[in-house]
């Protein structure tokens, strides 16, 4: 892309945008259609839509398989999952979250009474700071949930330390984190249980969906239990429980999503690392990082953007982008412990989250996955770094613009 383009001519000027149809982030990765469609076909001929069908059998299946662990309970959405498993789990009072990941990780908490303690993150990793962690353990405190932000792996030995030194249970959101690993070990066999997300966003997806994985026999037992009603045969209600159950056609998008995983990494990775080259001289911008030494799906193209000095800070960059049609995201703007009903629980919680906050103004999420070309990053990357170049110049003509 020449870097000669008028900047006068960017569409918050009233230019024409740069793309005709909106980029999202997140744009579901479709895999391979034929074959999703053949298993729809199968199911109507069967007339077998829900409990436990064939296919989600299957796709449990495959996803233990892949991951390596004895146990798959399929569910309708992450965020039942996470409800589900940590009542089977049995926490109450207090749990250690970090407040830099989506809202549902602590609504998953909150719903069942159970108090979400936001704790701080590293800023290298974007993870649970475990130091941290340690410090807000109070004899309430009955577990941590660990979040896997963008698939980079939570420091799983530190937290799987602390919580048997303390007697805590220990889940893994692992939303982000289908198909990457930690030391050699596919990310899925840490802690009590792990919960992943197969939401129509995600990396893998089944329109919507999600999954516990654990080794734990027991724990699975309840855990498959409570998303059927407490069903442990027909017409025996053994257990309390809700339904939290797979369709059958969801867990066919899975499995197509499964057959058509190396492809959608393989485009992820060339984004990512096109992405990179775009935007390796701007100053003040920074691609976040994955590790090549482990498995990644590389489904999140993250920039953190300084705020100092006289360049533009990320809303300023968003602004540009969005008139243009690229909707990038703030993830996790502007953290959990400043929505409602937290901030109100925790008015003060912002002064123990010194790193969440910082970040929170700092990180945007570009478009990638399957629906992103090569040529439209090309476009995204000219803007970025025209925006960096002339910035206080368009951000002068932006004030003195009439709204």
């Amino acid at each position: 892309m020449p870097e000669t383009r008028d900047w006068t001519r960017l569409a918050v000027f009233g230019g024409k945008p740069a793309f005709g149809e909106t980029l999202h982030v997140g744009r579901p990765n479709v895999g391979d259609r034929e074959g999703f469609l053949a298993r729809v076909n199968d199911i109507l001929d069967r007339r077998w839509l829900t409990n436990n069908g064939k296919y989600v059998q299957e796709f449990e299946r495959r996803i233990a398989d892949f991951v390596g662990v004895r146990h798959c309970i399929s569910m309708c959405n992450a965020t039942v999952a996470l409800e589900i498993t940590t009542r089977a789990l049995g926490m109450s009072g207090e749990v250690i979250v970090p407040s830099f990941t989506f809202i549902a990780t602590a609504h998953a908490l909150q719903w069942q009474e159970i108090t979400p303690v936001f704790c701080d993150i590293d800023p290298a990793t974007h993870n649970l700071d475990p130091a941290r962690v340690e410090e807000m353990i109070t004899p309430r405190t009955t577990g941590i949930i660990g979040v896997h932000v963008w698939g980079r792996p939570c420091v799983v030995d530190a937290l799987t330390g602390i919580a048997r030194r303390r007697g805590l249970k220990l889940i893994f959101d692992a939303a982000h984190a289908f198909g990457c690993s930690h030391g050699g070990r596919m990310i899925g066999g840490f802690g009590d249980a792990e919960v992943y997300s197969f939401h129509a966003t995600k990396f893998l997806n089944s329109f919507e969906g999600g999954a516990v994985v654990t080794d734990d026999d027991a724990l699975a037992g309840r855990v498959r239990l409570m998303k059927n009603f407490g069903f442990a045969g027909y017409d025996n209600v053994s257990y309390i429980g809700t339904n939290g159950k797979m369709t059958e056609v969801c867990a066919a998008m899975g499995l197509s999503s499964l057959e058509s995983m190396a492809d959608v990494i393989d485009v992820n990775r060339k984004n990512y690392l096109q992405y990179r080259e775009e935007l390796k001289e701007v100053p003040g911008v920074r691609v976040a990082a994955y590790d090549e030494r482990d498995r990644c799906n590389y489904q999140y193209v993250v920039l953190e953007v300084d705020e100092s000095g006289p360049l533009p800070a990320r809303d300023f960059l968003a602004r540009i982008l969005h008139a243009e049609n690229v909707f990038v995201r703030r993830y996790f703007h502007p953290g959990c412990h400043r929505m409602e009903p937290y901030r109100s629980y925790f008015p003060h919680a912002g002064l123990l989250l010194p790193n969440t906050e910082r970040l929170a103004r700092r990180v945007l999420l570009l478009p990638t996955g399957t629906a992103v070309t090569s040529r439209e990053i090309a476009e995204i990357g000219w803007i970025i770094r025209t925006v960096f170049r002339d910035g206080a110049e368009i951000r002068e003509r932006l004030e003195r613009s009439p709204r």
